[in-house]
Order: C-alpha cells, then structure tokens, then sequence
C-alpha cells in the first residue's frame, strides 16, 4: 500500500501541474499523509527490533512519535499553502482542464479503495494500522471531491470550483494533521493515554483486598500501543503474601486496562522513602 500511495502521488502531483488544478495538487498533499502514516508503521516495526541501550534503556520506541510530530507539522505547512493558494485563485479562477482532472482523480480514489481493502485485516488488531486506514479513508473522500469538482468544470466550466474544493480537502488535511500532531505532543509530555482513566485505575488498586493506599501513580505511553504504569502501593500489614498482592494487582490492571508494562512497589504502612544521611 506505501509504494501504491506514493506512485500515485507522485501522479497526482505532475497531474494537478500539467491541467492547472489546485484540487489534485492538494489531494496529493493528503496522500502525502498516507504515505507518511504508512511510512510510519513501518518505521515502527523496523526500530522496535532495535534492543535497548545503557543510554536508551526505553530502546527507539520514541522514534516513532518524534517522526509523526514533524509529519504533522509539514502536513499543517501544506495545508497553509493550500489556503493561500485557493485564496487568489477564488478572485481569479484559471483555466482548468476538467475532464483529465477527474479521470486522475478516479484513479487515485481506485488506489485509496484498494488500499482500504488491503488494510482492513489489522484495523481491529493494530493500532498503526488503524490510523494508516482512517488516513487512507480521508484521502479516498478528497478523491470524491476532486472528482465533483473535475466534472463540475468539465460540464459547466465552473472553474472557481478547482479552488473551493482544493480548500475542503485542506480541511481535512489540517484535521489529520492536527490529531497528528497533538497526539504526538501528549505522547512526548508523557500524558495519560487516551480512553485511559487514571482515577478508575487508582480506584481498582484500592479496591484490591490488602491495599491501604497508593502514591506516586503515574501512567503514560511509550509508543502507540504500548502504555506503561508505576506505583508505589501501602500493603496492609496482615497481608500474608506481598506476591500474591502484587499478582492480583498486575491482574486486575491488565483485566481492565489492558497495561501490561507495570512497576509496581511494595511499601509498608511504616515506610519513609526519604534517604538516611550518614
């Protein structure tokens, strides 16, 4: 699907040159982003098999995320491009040639139709690929519309159409990007991770038999797909296992979350995690 993406972006870019259309130009921007996202996971898959270091004891998860910050500030860039560009030609509408712009429009909206079908396997199972189809589902909707508008000045000569719909599909550019980009800048704050509540998950600590109270809680993502939790945790002194504690623990925070990155540590009500001087 990236080398499909990105022919046809390519052909969509010197297509949008040769018949004057701002619609194809800015629909190959889109395209641009899944080829970016594709790119992406891709990029993910080949650094997660990089091991971890002494100096980067996380490994290169984080690659990733950095990657997808500076996509989304370029896609955000072409989008800028994109209004200024529909901005003038609104006032003076150029000649477009229609019919060649819908027909490669077509062709890109069969390349995104393709595309969806060959991702639909992982959408439910992989998070990467999830956002590559949503990207791909966006793109597949600015073909539609560079079709429209293809036909529209094929039929009518309505040529002021070129740019209006260029403008939409830098919405939905902008809109991708933008996610893009905040997702990003949450991964890398070390946010919590979206549909993740942190105040449920200290509820379930201290639901567990033999917790008297939890500190320092904190949950975050290291890359998509992978969430990480520390704690420390009070046990009850009468509790007979701290084994079997932290057991229960880990398994009802996997049960209900879904985190399997845990540290976990086992205080006594009496501990003080101040430092001796000597």
């Amino acid at each position: 699907m990236l080398v499909l993406a990105g022919g046809y972006m390519v052909a969509e870019i010197l297509g949008g040159l040769l018949t004057n259309s701002l619609a194809l130009l800015a629909d190959a921007g889109h395209m641009f982003s899944d080829v970016a996202a594709l790119g992406l996971s891709l990029f993910a898959l080949w650094i997660s098999e990089r091991p971890p270091t002494s100096q980067r004891t996380f490994g290169y998860y984080r690659s990733e995320i950095l990657a997808a910050l500076i996509n989304g500030a370029a896609l955000i860039a072409v989008s800028v491009y994109i209004f200024v560009e529909a901005y003038g030609r609104l006032h003076h509408p150029p000649e477009v040639m229609g019919a060649a712009m819908m027909w490669i429009a077509v062709g890109g909206l069969a390349v995104n139709v393709l595309g969806l079908w060959i991702l639909r396997a992982g959408y439910h199972e992989n998070l990467n690929v999830r956002g590559a189809w949503l990207h791909v589902m966006t793109d597949a909707l600015g073909s539609v519309g560079a079709i429209v508008a293809g036909g529209l000045i094929w039929s009518l000569g309505w040529n002021w159409v070129d740019p209006a719909i260029s403008a939409l599909i830098g919405l939905l550019v902008i809109y991708s990007a933008w996610r893009l980009v905040m997702e990003s800048a949450t991964v890398l704050m070390e946010g919590a991770p979206r549909g993740i509540d942190v105040d449920e998950i200290r509820e379930t600590i201290l639901t567990t038999p033999g917790v008297l109270g939890v500190h320092d809680l904190h949950v975050w993502t290291i890359t998509s797909g992978l969430d990480s939790l520390s704690a420390h945790v009070v046990a009850d002194e009468d509790t007979e296992s701290r084994s079997d504690l932290l057991r229960r623990l880990r398994q009802a925070i996997h049960e209900r979350f879904g985190i399997d990155h845990l540290t976990i540590q086992i205080e006594p009500a009496d501990f003080d995690e101040r430092p001796t001087l000597v």
